[in-house]
């Protein structure tokens, strides 16, 4: 449990720093995710999902 915890984290910190960084290109990808298709977003999410896995499960064993 503490592991998703730190992942959390991470991604927040990781997501903050880029949006303190980059505040413009940050409002210029979301408001392109708003033209995306759900189709698109959808396959990219899922896609996402399984890179994430399969590089928690080759790092964790």
């Amino acid at each position: 449990m503490s592991d998703l915890l730190v992942a959390l984290g991470l991604v927040l910190a990781i997501e903050g720093l880029l949006f303190a960084s980059f505040p413009g290109a940050a409002r210029r990808a979301a408001e392109s995710l708003l033209a995306t298709p759900e189709g698109s977003l959808r396959l990219v999410g899922v896609v996402s999902a399984v890179i994430g896995v399969g590089i928690v499960w080759l790092i964790r064993g």
